[in-house]
């Protein structure tokens, strides 16, 4: 039997690209998207036999809740919670409502809700689909600039939401640990998307090939890390 993977936010970028290599690889693929206007590729990879689409706005927990019990005859060996929202850019849109003096608390709470408090309850959600698979992963995708030990200043927004993030995986990982879940928070690196922009230093399709051999090679007593691709820790 294949093994199964769960992508959230896979109508583009990291997580479309996830899907993609996921599925190349014989594995089943449930990726989700919120808006069909911009899922096109997605929805094309879909017609694959392996490969299921699910719409899906992750700020509606009553929808996520919704597609678990949907889907609650599937087991799913590793769970990609890989939605997110960067909010504004200081720097490179000159927009600062992510700046001291200058928030925009519906961006903050926007934020927020999709990078921190989604993936915790998809956690809460899909938690028995992934305790009964073989791999039984739950992977955040998070990002340096939730590192605490490194923040100065600006996108409080953003990195107030990736630790707390960090903060979830970490106490999702002892909660779990007794169902012998493996739940980490990996940065995935400065890649070339949508996102991470033109001047990024990684490429898309390598840049998740190595994220893929670093899920794989994942181990029980590896939960509650964070983590960088390919396998270094970073500072909470």
């Amino acid at each position: 039997m294949s093994s199964t993977v769960m992508v959230t936010g896979a109508n583009r970028g990291l997580g479309l690209e996830f899907a993609r290599q996921y599925a190349a690889d014989g594995w089943r693929v449930l990726a989700t998207y919120r808006n069909p206007d911009v899922a096109g590729e997605l929805l094309e990879l879909a017609q694959q036999d392996n490969v299921q689409a699910f719409r899906l706005d992750v700020s509606d927990f009553d929808a996520i809740a919704a597609l678990a019990e949907d889907l609650h005859d599937e087991t799913i060996d590793v769970f990609l919670s890989n939605a997110g929202l960067f909010g504004p850019k200081p720097g490179a849109e000159s927009d600062l409502r992510q700046s001291f003096g200058h928030i925009d608390y519906g961006i903050v709470r926007d934020v927020l809700t999709v990078n921190a408090l989604a993936p915790l309850k998809c956690a809460e959600s899909f938690v028995e689909h992934i305790a009964r698979s073989e791999q039984r992963k739950f992977v955040a995708l998070s990002s340096i600039e939730g590192s605490i030990s490194r923040a100065q200043r600006d996108l409080y927004a953003y990195r107030s939401s990736k630790a707390a993030l960090n903060m979830v995986t970490r106490l999702l990982s002892g909660d779990l640990a007794d169902r012998g879940i493996t739940v980490v928070s990996i940065c995935p690196g400065w890649v070339k998307t949508r996102m991470g922009g033109e001047f990024a230093k990684l490429e898309l399709t390598p840049a998740i090939r190595d994220f893929r051999g670093l899920v794989a090679r994942l181990t029980l007593e590896e939960s509650g890390r964070f983590i960088e691709s390919p396998g270094n820790p970073l500072a909470y």
